[in-house]
């Protein structure tokens, strides 16, 4: 039997305990479907497919997504990229496409893919350069971008 202060302290912590954060990867999404949608967008528009491949409890994905929601990083990503975010779950989803897209997630996520607006891969992160978002500053990241964006690794 619960005595009557411990369920009180239990409920005040219930009531104290953060929320749980919004998912910035849709776990339920059939990625290929989204694909071909961010695919003619990008052909309406003019633009290259960035491909994030990570998950909703990667600290490194979630830095990485607000990042690329401000300043520099954000402008950049407009401007250029059709941005499509592939939830990876626990290294059992959507690894598939990954691989199809010549991303080694061994090496870490996030991870991202530049698609040509036709779907061939214009270049892909090889070497966990973006599983460290956390640390990296936007210049780190910008450059990363710019260098999958230009084909050059």
């Amino acid at each position: 039997m619960i005595s009557a202060s411990l369920a009180l302290n239990v409920a005040a912590q219930a009531q104290t305990a953060a929320p749980e954060p919004k998912p910035i990867y849709n776990e339920q999404a059939d990625a290929r479907a989204e694909l071909n949608q961010a695919l003619a967008a990008a052909r309406a528009q003019h633009k290259n497919v960035l491909v994030l491949f990570g998950a909703n409890w990667c600290a490194d994905c979630r830095a990485l997504d607000g990042k690329l929601k401000a300043g520099s990083l954000a402008t950049l990503v407009d401007k250029r990229f059709v941005l499509l975010k592939v939830d990876v779950g626990r290294f059992n989803r959507n690894t598939d496409l990954a691989a199809q897209m010549g991303v080694p997630l061994k090496k870490g996520i996030p991870a991202a893919a530049v698609l040509k607006a036709d779907g061939d891969v214009l270049n892909a992160t090889g070497g966990g350069e973006l599983a460290d978002a956390r640390s990296m500053g936007d210049d780190a990241v910008l450059k990363v971008l710019q260098g999958l964006h230009s084909g050059k690794s």
